[in-house]
Formats: structure tokens, C-alpha cells, sequence
């Protein structure tokens, strides 16, 4: 597993394992809150928070309680797209698409202890993402999302595994994941999973990510 050093709880920052993505457009009738929350106890150590249509000051107000009650359990709080969201609030990090603000530029606006993960979609990307220094990889879809349309092409457990010797750092597979494939992600090369639907659409959230803690530690045991 990666672990970002020189941090005074390193074991909240070990970059590998389940990785829930908080989003209110796809779970609206339950507060973000309760289901980080929720996820915590069951044993996710890693949210991000992404609202893609909020303006500046709402997704500030949605953002907050977040990053407080991660910080209070002690969990890994990121979030989407966007550096100054991720200062005003203090995140752990910020998570950029091909489309968002270069690292190199990035960088300097988080400073040099926030961590940064990109999301990648093709060998190219993988190649220079890693060129460019962050501190993780999202790489997907691996299979059709359950919650979005306008997607990248789906890549498959074979990309995976066809990009796992391209990088050294820590790689988030992302893209339709459900409990019962996660072991076949992580054996492809993943070293943690990023989850939406399987986990915010859940009847019970608690469960479902136990089920997926529960599998990428199967995954990760000798002789798996």
C-alpha cells in the first residue's frame, strides 16, 4: 500500500482501499454527512466530495460539515475538480479531471503537503499523469458507471492490467464497480476501488461497504 509520509495520523492517509465519492446528485434524499458518516464506521477511509452544477457559495456550505466530521474521524477528505473549494474548507486534497487545472499549476495552489490525484483514461494519460507528480491515479471506466452518461469508452479489467506496470503510484479503479468484481479489480492491478452508486444507492450503506472492505482485503491476503 502507498502512504504519504511526514503526517502526524499516517495511517488516515494510506492511499489504497475503498474509496467513496460523495454526490448529492446521485443520493439527494440522505445528508451527505450521515452517509460518510455511516461509511466510516463500516470501515471506508477515503471521500471525496463532488457536486458538479453547485455554485461556490452551496457546495461551500455542503463541503463543510463534510470536512469537518472526516477530520473528526479522522478519514480522508478530498475534493473534486476544484483547489480554492479545497482550500476554503481545508480538504486533505483535490481531485482533478484531464480537464481541470494543470498539476504543475495546481500544485501551487494547494501548497506542497495536500495530496492531488487525476483521473486518467488511457495509457497516454497514465504516461504523463504519473511525468507530472500527483499523488494518486484514478484510471476508468473499468465497466459502464451507474452514475453517469457521458462517460470516457469503458476499459475493461485488460486496460487495467495493460497500465499497471506504467506506474508506480497508487491506482484508483473507478467505473460501474460492485462488490462482487472488486476482487478481480484489485488483482488486476488496482490498489484501492473508487465507489458511487454501489455505495449512495445502497438500501443499506453500512453493508455495502463492509461487503467492499470485506473483498479488497480477501483480495489483498496471501495466496488470494
Amino acid at each position: 500500500m502507498a502512504q504519504v509520509s511526514g503526517e502526524k495520523n499516517p495511517g488516515a492517509r494510506i492511499l489504497a482501499g475503498l474509496y467513496v465519492i460523495l454526490d448529492p446528485s446521485v443520493r439527494s434524499d440522505r445528508p451527505l454527512v450521515d452517509v460518510l458518516t455511516i461509511s466510516v464506521a463500516a470501515g471506508a477511509k477515503i471521500f471525496q466530495y463532488r457536486n458538479k452544477s453547485a455554485s461556490m457559495k452551496a457546495a461551500y456550505a455542503e463541503a463543510l460539515p463534510l470536512r469537518k466530521a472526516a477530520h473528526e474521524l479522522r478519514v480522508l477528505f478530498i475534493v473534486n475538480d476544484r483547489c480554492d473549494l479545497a482550500l476554503a474548507v481545508d480538504a486533505d486534497g483535490v481531485h482533478l479531471g484531464q480537464g481541470d487545472l494543470p498539476l504543475n499549476l495546481a500544485r501551487k495552489v494547494m501548497g506542497p503537503d495536500k495530496l492531488i490525484g487525476i483521473s486518467t483514461h488511457s495509457r497516454e494519460q497514465v504516461m504523463a499523469a504519473t511525468a507530472a507528480g500527483p499523488n494518486y491515479l484514478g484510471f476508468g471506466p473499468i465497466f459502464t458507471p451507474g452514475s453517469k452518461l457521458d462517460h470516457e469508452p469503458v476499459i475493461g479489467l485488460q486496460g487495467l492490467r495493460a497500465i499497471r506496470p506504467l506506474t508506480a503510484l497508487p491506482i484508483f479503479a473507478i467505473g460501474g464497480i460492485t462488490a462482487d468484481r472488486t476482487e478481480e479489480v484489485i488483482r488486476a492491478g488496482a490498489d484501492g476501488v473508487a465507489v458511487i452508486s454501489a455505495i449512495l444507492k445502497a438500501p443499506d450503506i453500512s453493508q455495502a461497504v463492509n461487503d467492499f472492505v470485506s473483498k479488497i482485503s480477501r483480495a489483498n491476503s496471501p495466496g488470494s
